[in-house]
């Protein structure tokens, strides 16, 4: 699964999502994590409103599963949770992203808690996964 989080420092989880201009993304599973990708959000969105400046992280975010935040607003926190992907406040501002990470993945090679079995059951199947269950039935 691919996991977002909030950072202006590529170390801690510290910054709010509609003001990010980081995102960084992980995939991580039972065995271990690694790095993707830091999708960037920045001079374009400055001129912007917040919720204009939402729709190209919303889009971005599509197939992640969960992004730990420092901090969201409601509206983003419902449209995200509408697209499958959880939203998860960091403890603090000195939650570290590598901390998480650990943490998850020893959670997935146990017994997951019901929050997190929910977040990783909820993403919405594409069309084409929905033309594939249709073909083999």
């Amino acid at each position: 699964m691919k996991i977002a989080f909030t950072t202006s420092d590529r170390v801690h989880i510290n910054a709010h999502f509609g003001a990010a201009d980081e995102i960084d993304v992980y995939e991580v599973s039972d065995e271990g994590y690694r790095f993707l990708e830091t999708l960037k959000f920045d001079d374009q969105l400055q001129e912007e409103s917040n919720e204009s400046r939402l729709a190209p992280k919303l889009a971005a975010l599509e197939d992640c599963t969960i992004i730990y935040v420092i901090a969201i607003g409601g509206s983003a926190a419902a449209r995200l949770i509408k697209k499958g992907v959880t939203p998860v406040k960091a403890r603090s501002e000195e939650e570290e992203i590598s901390e998480v990470l650990n943490k998850l993945v020893k959670t997935l090679k146990g017994n997951p808690p019901p929050w997190l079995r929910k977040a990783l059951q909820q993403k919405p199947t594409n069309f084409a996964d929905e033309v594939e269950n249709e073909a083999t039935v």
